[in-house]
């Protein structure tokens, strides 16, 4: 057997690692943020048919947050004892089945209670995903990982869009379409779920598909980058939590995510909304809004690409969430004038919304590794989604007092542009702590 370059060996573990991984973790995030935001097309039908008011709603899709916030540290510190293998098994059956009962609620109680436990199931996946990533690629490899990963997320909302406007169009058997879709788009969760029990590795060591020569390589490569990070060795999984940057990462992730989702779970009913003098079908509706999301899942790659290339990350994020912001912004102003020109400005913002995801989870791998990072980023992205929360529910509460979705749209804009000059000033911080 000829013996393999450096160059050869670092492109041949790459490839295989990236082919092994890639797709099956983006299929089953895939689902996840389908699952997770369904609820909000299941809104043009079930909201009538249950009487919800925009503000219970808004209540019941951002309280799924708060379960995922509490669970979401102690999951992160559960998966680094049993393995990702089996804590992503456990997270997807129990989610997905959570999902199917959604399709049968009648009270408004029902509906907080099954979203609350939605969160608690689906707790710690993200992290876990990030983590388990970061464990398989070098530090020059992850916003590139990370974003064709991500690419569920935009990618969910693009193909889900269409499909969940066709689903809650089918009746039978009793059913309405908004629960034949909650009952459909779950299944494949549990199916993945027992699948992912099978397929993933929890270590390189163990990972019978890739050569020992890679393994050695890619082993020895991890370690030496571990070491070069002076700062990391330091970092004790608790101590993480208490970083200051790690904390002000989480702050900036609250806005963002406060934003992102009060847009996010009222996007089809804003929609609705803009397109209702245009006589737009339900269907047409979901292919347009579809539309937006694929172009922010090109958006996202090319952030991704671009931020690893030139290995800057606050500016990256920064940038796209200004550029979100005042997309947002000028679709409420334009929507009177053209819709069209709504749906433009409505792709802008999501755009900026959804590249700024791969260079911003690129930096805390930049500074704490190991179960640290893991805790880190779990502490990020509990603290973070807990906007998720807050922003469905002040754009419903907003909406109810003013009538209108302009005052709602305003202030998630300002969420994003608050997120960008956090996320900024953090990072000049931490470049002097190490300087």
């Amino acid at each position: 057997m000829a013996i393999r370059s450096i160059l050869e060996l670092e492109r041949d573990t790459v490839r295989k690692v990236t082919k092994r991984l890639l797709p099956f973790l983006f299929i089953c995030f895939f689902i996840s943020i389908l699952d997770r935001v369904n609820i909000s097309f299941a809104a043009l039908q079930m909201n009538a048919d249950l009487g919800f008011s925009n503000t219970v709603f808004g209540i019941g899709a951002g309280i799924f947050f708060f379960g995922y916030f509490l669970l979401e540290v102690p999951g992160s510190a559960v998966m680094a004892k049993v393995g990702a293998r089996k804590w992503i098994c456990r997270i997807m059956v129990s989610w997905g089945i959570l999902a199917i009962i959604m399709a049968f609620i009648q009270t408004s109680w029902q509906f907080y209670i099954i979203r609350f436990l939605l969160g608690v199931a689906e707790a710690s996946f993200y992290p876990c995903m990030v983590h388990y990533l970061s464990g398989f690629y070098q530090t020059k490899y992850h916003a590139r990982a990370i974003a064709a990963f991500m690419l569920a997320i935009p990618g969910a909302n693009a193909l889900g869009s269409p499909l969940s406007t066709f689903l809650i169009g089918i009746e039978g058997l009793g059913l309405a379409g908004w629960q034949w879709m909650f009952i459909i788009e779950a299944l494949p969760a549990v199916i993945l779920g027992g699948i992912c029990y099978f397929y993933l590795t929890d270590s390189i060591e163990k990972a019978h598909w890739l050569d020992n020569e890679e393994k050695n390589w890619l082993i020895e490569t991890l370690n030496i980058e571990q070491k070069v990070k002076q700062d990391v060795k330091h970092y004790m999984f608790m101590e993480a939590l208490k970083d200051k940057t790690v904390l002000w990462l989480s702050v900036s992730y609250f806005f963002w995510m406060m934003g992102y989702y009060g847009i996010n779970m009222f996007l089809p009913t804003i929609s609705q909304a803009i397109s209702a003098t245009a006589s737009i079908s339900l269907q047409s509706l979901g292919w347009i809004i579809g539309l937006l999301y694929f172009i922010s899942m090109i958006v996202m790659l090319l952030v991704g690409n671009h931020s690893d290339k030139t290995q800057e990350r606050p500016w990256h994020v920064a940038g796209c969430l200004v550029i979100s912001a005042l997309g947002l912004m000028a679709a409420t102003y334009v929507a009177d004038i053209n819709i069209w020109l709504a749906f433009i400005f409505l792709a802008v913002a999501l755009c900026g919304a959804f590249g700024a995801f791969p260079p911003f989870w690129a930096i805390p791998p930049s500074f704490i590794t190991g179960a640290a990072a893991g805790g880190a980023i779990a502490l990020i992205n509990s603290i973070g989604n807990l906007g998720g929360f807050f922003g469905p529910a002040i754009v419903g509460y907003l909406k109810e007092l003013t009538g209108s979705f302009n005052t709602a749209i305003a202030f998630l804009g300002i969420s994003m542009l608050a997120s960008g000059i956090i996320i900024v000033l953090s990072a000049r911080k931490k470049q002097k702590e190490l300087a």
